[in-house]
């Protein structure tokens, strides 16, 4: 499957009379997209803010980040199953708003929502404190229940980026990217001195707010299966949950996979990146040994020589990760894992719920339980009313003057287990 991406780079985020991209400003007329956006029953207001890299403007709660594309060639669109149709996507060409994101916040859903912080120490921590935030500000009705609640904000969010996404259909993209994931026989005897290397992708599925959807499926109802990476960057999978902020995967971060991304830099040139194989976390004991036995099973199936696992969320799905790792290496596959930390505040706790002696091969993103201090903003998207609630704050973390001590697991990406991580294919 070949994908041609098309990356037009966002330099300024304004709004204006029409809603385009011209000399590098996206251009938002607000009416219009509030019309486009708006409708649901379950939503009294809407409002839409703009969020700067350098400003002083904290928002929070965060609840999803997205970044607006359009499907410009091929089949399907944009968030296929949810927005676009049920078409297989991930091939023909796709445009991409880059430096730019939709960011959806209001009154809080659950209580693992996060904070983005566009300057100071908390903005080291978040990838999205470097991009020109389109905050779309959703106050629900009174009365709703939170499944209700997430559902509607999680819509107009995606109807959001679709909108801005439509900007971006005619434009001449500053670069065009090509990934392409030959199928497999064709793939070995293309590269077949190369190692091959698939991706497990672990996808948060344990409900009460901690879903993921692929084609709008609830992924907790799938086994796990093959996607090619570029149907990931047409938006096969999207966020719909509320795990902790620091390690969610935000829908921005499915298009936007950094595993993925370094995984194709390699590809037939030091490793041969075979393709994706997705798989849920779940409660059950009895779950997790279906999913991970299956696994197993696909990555012995696509004769793999090397896999990467990353994991969302921490603690329950800490056995998930340890399982897929242990049963991929009994079938003679290297495995290295991608995870963050819960070690404690001192960073002497055991840093995962779960462990093995073949998780020998990890790559950490940080200990989430680290104490910052983020000082007082001039501007507030959203509200600070849930700080002391949300998971990494306490009592008494929001202070008088309006500086937060919190955990960095209540910052929006900040131990992300899909960042950017430096492979080499000396281990496979």
């Amino acid at each position: 499957m070949r994908l041609e991406l098309g990356k037009i780079f966002i330099n300024d985020v304004k709004f204006g009379d029409t809603t385009k991209v011209e000399n590098g400003v996206l251009y938002v007329n607000k009416d219009e997209m509030l019309k486009e956006i708006g409708g649901d029953e379950h939503i009294k207001s809407i409002d839409i803010e703009f969020a700067h890299p350098g400003e002083e403007v904290r928002i929070t709660p965060v609840k999803d980040v997205i970044e607006p594309r359009v499907k410009v060639e091929g089949p399907g669109g944009i968030f296929p199953g949810v927005i676009s149709k049920v078409d297989t996507v991930g091939s023909g060409r796709t445009h991409a708003l880059k430096n730019v994101a939709v960011v959806t916040a209001g009154k809080i859903v659950g209580f693992q929502e996060g904070i983005i912080d566009m300057t100071g120490p908390g903005a080291e921590y978040t990838p999205f404190s470097q991009l020109h935030n389109i905050v779309v500000v959703a106050e629900p009705v009174d009365g709703l229940k939170q499944y209700d609640h997430e559902a509607a904000v999680r819509m107009i969010g995606f109807k959001a980026a679709m909108y801005l996404g439509e900007a971006a259909r005619n434009v001449e993209p500053d670069e065009v990217k090509v990934y392409e994931t030959e199928p497999i026989f064709e793939s070995a005897n293309k590269y077949p001195e190369l190692p091959k290397v698939g991706y497990v992708y672990m996808l948060q599925t344990q409900g009460l707010l901690h879903d993921t959807y692929v084609y709008g499926v609830d992924a907790k109802k799938i086994v796990p299966t093959i996607l090619y990476p570029t149907e990931i960057m047409d938006g096969a999978i999207v966020s719909g949950n509320c795990v902790s902020a620091c390690d969610k995967n935000p829908t921005y971060v499915h298009l936007n996979n950094g595993i993925i991304e370094d995984l194709y830099e390699k590809h037939g040139k030091e490793i041969n990146f075979v393709g994706v194989i997705i798989t849920n976390e779940n409660v059950y004991l009895a779950d997790k040994e279906r999913s991970s036995n299956w696994t197993a099973k696909l990555a012995k199936f696509l004769g793999l020589d090397g896999v990467i696992v990353s994991q969302e969320g921490f603690g329950n799905p800490d056995t998930d990760l340890i399982m897929n790792c242990k049963k991929i290496e009994n079938e003679g596959i290297k495995t290295v894992i991608v995870t963050d930390e819960y070690a404690g505040r001192d960073g002497a706790s055991q840093s995962l719920a779960d462990a093995d002696p073949k998780a020998n091969a990890v790559v950490t993103n940080g200990n989430a339980n680290e104490v910052i201090v983020l000082p007082p903003m001039k501007k507030i998207i959203g509200t600070t009313d849930y700080i002391d609630k949300i998971a990494g704050g306490f009592s008494g973390s929001l202070r008088e003057d309006g500086s937060i001590e919190v955990e960095i697991q209540a910052i929006t990406g900040a131990t992300n287990e899909t960042g950017f991580v430096k492979l080499s294919s000396k281990g496979f």
